[in-house]
C-alpha cells in the first residue's frame, strides 16, 4: 500500500506523532507481527529522516512511527556526503517519498566538537577530522551572526545542511521543483522531546 501523501501531510504525521511522544502517549504503530509480514515485499515510507547518529535521537521512537513508515539515514552531526546522498535520492528517486527531515539536536557532540576547533585551532583527528570540516561552514555563519551558543549553531546547521542537499541533488530539487517532496529542517530538544521546524524549502 503506498503512501502519496503531500509533503504537508507528511510533516503533519510526523508533527502528531512527536506529539504523542513528548505528552508520554505513544502508540507504538505498525510494530506488529502482521505489519512485518506485510513488508516483506516492498515498502512504502512517507518519511526520510536525515538525522545525528546520537543514541537519543532514534527517529522511530521520537516520531512514534513503526516499521515500513520512515526511512532513517544517520551520521555524526548529520553530516552530509556521497552515500547520503545517495540514500536521500534512493528515498526521492525509487521510493517517491514525500519529505525529506533533516534533525539536529540541541547539545550536539559534533557541533560542539566543531566550535571548539574552530575557537582553539585544534583540529581533532582521525575521521572526527573531516566531521568537523563539514561542520565549520556552519559554525562560522553563526559567530559571524554573534551566535556563540552550541545550540544556535545546531540550528544553523540543520539550514545548511538542508539547502546543501538541495544545491547538491539535480533528483531533490527536481522532485522538490515538481512539488513531489519538500525539505524541513528541525531542531530536537533532548529533554522535552520536541522537534522544533528551523526551516523549509518546497510546498508545505
Amino acid at each position: 500500500m503506498a503512501t502519496y501523501l503531500t509533503p504537508a501531510l507528511a510533516w503533519r504525521r510526523l508533527r502528531e506523532g512527536n506529539e504523542r511522544f513528548v505528552n508520554g502517549e505513544t502508540s507504538h504503530p505498525n510494530q506488529d507481527a502482521s505489519r512485518r509480514s506485510s513488508l516483506v515485499e516492498n515498502q512504502h515510507p512517507f518519511a526520510v529522516i536525515f538525522g545525528c547518529s546520537d543514541s537519543r535521537l532514534a527517529a522511530e521512537i521520537i516520531f512514534d512511527v513503526g516499521l515500513g513508515d520512515v526511512f532513517v539515514v544517520r551520521t555524526a552531526g548529520q553530516v552530509i556526503d556521497d552515500a547520503v546522498l545517495g540514500s536521500l535520492e534512493y528515498s526521492i528517486g525509487v521510493l517517491g517519498v514525500p519529505l525529506i527531515v533533516v534533525l539536529g539536536h540541541d547539545s550536539c557532540g559534533a557541533v560542539s566538537a566543531t566550535k571548539s576547533a574552530v575557537e582553539t585551532g585544534q583540529m581533532p583527528t582521525g575521521f572526527i577530522r573531516d566531521l568537523v570540516e563539514r561542520i565549520t561552514p556552519s559554525v562560522l555563519t553563526s559567530l559571524r551572526n554573534d551566535e556563540t551558543e552550541v545550540n544556535d549553531m545546531v540550528v544553523e546547521h540543520v539550514k545548511q545542511t538542508s539547502q546543501r542537499l538541495v544545491d547538491s541533488s539535480r533528483v531533490i530539487s527536481a522532485a522538490i521543483e515538481e512539488g513531489h517532496s519538500a525539505v524541513i529542517g528541525l531542531s530536537y530538544s533532548l529533554a522535552e522531546g520536541h522537534a522544533n521546524l528551523v526551516s523549509g524549502i518546497g510546498e508545505l
